[in-house]
């Protein structure tokens, strides 16, 4: 994690914020975390959305059909 902070001229708590899902990173931030771990950005973002599971529900929300 120290490397990773480094390497992407973030904070160490600031990439713990964000894999401990704390805090909502910018773009910006995750360009920089990708381009360090070598991997693209939407390949980073589907792992994170596969890890995170499935959104939870909305009590009484609705959907409108067209």
């Amino acid at each position: 994690m120290t490397q990773l902070a480094a390497q992407a001229g973030l904070s160490h708590a600031m990439i713990s914020f964000v894999e401990r899902n704390l805090r909502n990173p910018t773009f910006d931030t995750l360009l920089r975390i990708s381009l360090v771990l070598g991997i693209d950005l939407p390949e980073l973002i589907a792992d994170a959305m596969e890890a995170a599971g499935p959104p939870p529900e909305v009590p009484g929300a609705t959907r409108r059909h067209r």
